[in-house]
């Protein structure tokens, strides 16, 4: 399962309301990148493929194709704000190490 806290699902709603982009779900997968060797990448699409997980936390739609969910089984996806910038934050149980920057990770 994969949830979004509740501040991560307003700023997601407000993120698909000021780009005319309602309805749409967060896609969530993992690719490959980054010095630790794997990266996230979210973005808002339409609707879910035949294979995909689908959730649903706090109001947003969460689409996750098999080959990602394996990485992102038990994430909470939050959003933060700090003098360090800004964005949303995967806290991953699957993780065993992140890189300097923490943009990347291994598992």
């Amino acid at each position: 399962m994969i949830s979004i806290t509740p501040h991560a699902a307003e700023k997601v709603r407000e993120i698909a309301s000021s780009e005319g982009l309602n309805g749409q779900g967060l896609r969530l997968r993992v690719i490959g990148g980054g010095c630790a060797g794997f990266q996230y990448d979210l973005y808002f699409e339409e609707k879910p493929t035949d294979m995909d997980e689908q959730f649903e936390s706090n109001g947003v739609a969460m689409y996750v194709d098999p080959l990602s969910y394996q990485y992102l089984d038990g994430t909470e996806v939050d959003f933060v704000e700090g003098v360090q910038g800004s964005g949303f934050k995967f806290g991953n149980p699957n993780v065993s190490g992140t890189c300097g920057c923490g943009s990347s990770f291994s598992v």
